[in-house]
C-alpha cells in the first residue's frame, strides 16, 4: 500500500507530498493543472526511463519518492535474488540530475530499473489510457484469462517446459548445422586423416633423420678423418700413446724427488687412461662408417614426406603435426558419431516437447474452463454501467506451442443488442471501452493481491447513473484494495474517502502545480462546483451533498 509520495522540480510539480488513505482516494481538479503528471511520477518510481524534459527548474535535479507498507506481499526472496536490503516500509527512491542522469534507490540502497520494474509489478496497478487501448492485445487478453483461472503456477511451470524444448531444439538444431558443415569438408578431412596417420610420424625422428643424413652424405670425410686420428693417437710409430708412455717414464725417473713430480707422473696416467678410451671410441665411430646409397635414398625420402607434410599443413615441427593428426581425427570420428548424437538429441527434444505439450493442453483445459465464467462476470458489471444488451465472447484458437502455450485468445465485444460480437480493436467507442475496461478491472481486482490501483479517467464518456453504478464499484474496490481514481465525476468524486483537489498556482513568475487534500467543506465545494461550474447553485450544494451522504 502506498504511504506517502513526495514529488519535487517534476514537470509543472516544484513540490508536492500526499498521504493516501488505504481505501478510495479520489483526485479532482482543473484542466491541465497536473492532475496526470502524478502517474508520470509514480511512473518513474515504477522504472519508466526519464530525460530533462520533466525538470521543472533545470539547475536543480528532480526528486520521487514513496513510502510503501509491503510487509504482508512476502517479497523478501525478489529482494534476496537482486541483493537488496528489505523492509516492511519499503522508500523508492527516483533521482533526476540536469544533465538527464537518472539514479534509483531502494531503501536508500542504489539498484537499477530492471528491478523497480519487477518490485513495481507487486506494488501498483497504473491504469491509463495507454493501458485501455492494451486491451485490444491479445497476450494482454490471455493475461487476464490467467488471472481468473488462477493458473500462475501453471503457467510458470509451463514456460520452465518450454524454455527446456526450446534449448534442447536449439542443441539439435547446432548439431545438424554442424553435420551439415563437417559434411562438406568430411572427404577431405577423411584424405588428410589418413595421408598423416600412414606416415606413422615419430615424436624425434625428424632430427635423428637429419643427423643421419649428414652422416651418410659425408661418410667418406668422416671415415678418412676417424683413421687419421686413430694413426695420430695409436697406429704410427711416433703416436700420441707411446709418446705419453715416454714421457711417463722420465717423470718415474725423479719421483723421488719432490711430490710434485709424483703428482705429475699420475696426471700423465690420467691422460693416457683417457686418450685410451677415446682411442677406443673413435674406433668403433669407424668402424660404424659405411657408404649405403641405399639407406641415404631411405632417409631422403622419409625426410622429403616430413618436409612435405610440414609445407602443407604450415607447421614447423612433427609435434604440431601430430597435433593436427588428433584433430583431424576427432573431426572425422565427430562425422562418423553425427548421425548418432542427433538421433539422441531429437529423443531429448521430442521428450521435451511432449513435456510441454502435455502442460500447454492442461493450461489451456483451465483456462477454457473460466471462459463462460469470464464473459458472465464482465456482462454483470456491464449491466450495471449502463449496457445491458452487451455481448462478451472468448474465442480460442490452437496455435503452435509458444511462450503461452497453445491458445490464442480474442476477447470479442458488442455494446448494442443485434450486433455481432467484434474484436475489441473494433467493436468499442472511447466511453464503451472505458467502462468495459473498468469491468475487467473490478473482476481482476477480485482476483489478486495487488495492493494499489489507480484510474487515470477511467469514467471517461459516461454520466449520470452509470457514474453512480460506477462510484459503487470502486468503493466495493477499496474494501480489499487502496484505490486511486483520477476523475472529472462528481458522483464518483463524493465517494472518496481522501478527495485531494490539484490546481495551478501563477502567484509566483512560474505557473507550479500543487494538490492539496480537502476538508469536508471544502469538498462539498469543489464537488458542488463539478456539478454546476465556478458560480455553483444552491441546486448543485444540494446535489454535492445528496451524493456525500450517500456515502
Amino acid at each position: 500500500m502506498l504511504q506517502r509520495l513526495s514529488i519535487e522540480n517534476y514537470a509543472l510539480i516544484k513540490s508536492l507530498e500526499i498521504e493516501p488513505h488505504q481505501g478510495l482516494n479520489i483526485i479532482t481538479g482543473e484542466t491541465g493543472a497536473g492532475k496526470s503528471i502524478m502517474l508520470g511520477a509514480l511512473g518513474l518510481l515504477l522504472g519508466n526511463r526519464a530525460d530533462t524534459k520533466v525538470l521543472l527548474e533545470e539547475d536543480r535535479k528532480c526528486i520521487i519518492e514513496a513510502e510503501f507498507d509491503i510487509s504482508s506481499y512476502t517479497l523478501s526472496n525478489l529482494f534476496e535474488q537482486h541483493e537488496m536490503e528489505y523492509e516492511e516500509i519499503c522508500v523508492i527512491r527516483r533521482e533526476i540530475n540536469s544533465k538527464g542522469k537518472s539514479r534509483a534507490f531502494v531503501n536508500d540502497g542504489l539498484t537499477n530499473l530492471e528491478f523497480l520494474k519487477q518490485l513495481g509489478l507487486h506494488l501498483m496497478d497504473v491504469h491509463s489510457q495507454h493501458e485501455t487501448l492494451r486491451l485490444g492485445n491479445r497476450d494482454y487478453q490471455l493475461e487476464i484469462i490467467d488471472i481468473v483461472a488462477g493458473t500462475h503456477s501453471d503457467h510458470l511451470e509451463y514456460q520452465k517446459a518450454y524454455k527446456n524444448y526450446k534449448d534442447k531444439s536449439a542443441i539439435l538444431e547446432s548439431l545438424k548445422q554442424e553435420g551439415a558443415e563437417l559434411q562438406k569438408e568430411a572427404d577431405y578431412h577423411q584424405f588428410l586423416f589418413k595421408e598423416l596417420d600412414e606416415a606413422a610420424l615419430q615424436s624425434d625422428e625428424q632430427e635423428a633423420l637429419e643427423n643421419e643424413q649428414s652422416k651418410l652424405e659425408h661418410a667418406e670425410v668422416i671415415k678418412m678423418r676417424l683413421h687419421e686420428s686413430l694413426q695420430l693417437s695409436d697406429q704410427a710409430d711416433f703416436n700420441l700413446l707411446s709418446q705419453l708412455q715416454d714421457l711417463k717414464g722420465l717423470l718415474n725417473q725423479i719421483t723421488s724427488y719432490g711430490n710434485s713430480y709424483q703428482l705429475l707422473k699420475e696426471r700423465i696416467e690420467s691422460v693416457q687412461i683417457e686418450l685410451k678410451d677415446i682411442v677406443a671410441e673413435i674406433e668403433d665411430e669407424e668402424s660404424k662408417v659405411v657408404f649405403d646409397p641405399q639407406r641415404a635414398e631411405e632417409v631422403q625420402d622419409r625426410l622429403s614426406l616430413i618436409y612435405k607434410l610440414q609445407t602443407k599443413h604450415q607447421v614447423a615441427s612433427i609435434e604440431e603435426l601430430q597435433n593436427i593428426l588428433e584433430e583431424l581425427s576427432d573431426k572425422v570420428l565427430r562425422v562418423e558419431n553425427l548421425d548418432e548424437a542427433i538421433e539422441e538429441a531429437e529423443k531429448v527434444m521430442k521428450a521435451a516437447e511432449a513435456k510441454a505439450m502435455s502442460l500447454a493442453e492442461s493450461l489451456s483445459e483451465k483456462r477454457m474452463a473460466v471462459f463462460t465464467q469470464f464473459s458472465e462476470s464482465i456482462l454483470q458489471s456491464l449491466d450495471s454501467l449502463g449496457m445491458p444488451n452487451a455481448a462478451v465472447e472468448v474465442e480460442r484458437t490452437v496455435a503452435e506451442l509458444g511462450k503461452n502455450g497453445i491458445d490464442q485468445i480474442e476477447i470479442k465485444f458488442s455494446a448494442n443488442k443485434g450486433v455481432q460480437a467484434q474484436p475489441l480493436k473494433q467493436a468499442a467507442s472511447g466511453g464503451e471501452f472505458s467502462r468495459l475496461m473498468f469491468a475487467v478491472k473490478y473482476l481482476l481486482a477480485d482476483k489478486t493481491s495487488l495492493p494499489t490501483i489507480v484510474f487515470d479517467e477511467i469514467d471517461t464518456g459516461i454520466s449520470g447513473e452509470i457514474a453512480i453504478k460506477m462510484s459503487a464499484m470502486m468503493v466495493e474496490m477499496a474494501k480489499k484494495h487502496q484505490v486511486i481514481t483520477i476523475t472529472h465525476l462528481p458522483q464518483i468524486a463524493a465517494k472518496g474517502q481522501q478527495h485531494y483537489f490539484v490546481y495551478k498556482d501563477e502567484s509566483d513568475t512560474q505557473t507550479t502545480s500543487r494538490i492539496k487534500p480537502l476538508s469536508k467543506e471544502e469538498r462539498l465545494q469543489e464537488i458542488a462546483e463539478m456539478i454546476g461550474g465556478k458560480s455553483a447553485s444552491d441546486t448543485a450544494f444540494q446535489s454535492a451533498r445528496e451524493l456525500m451522504q450517500a456515502n
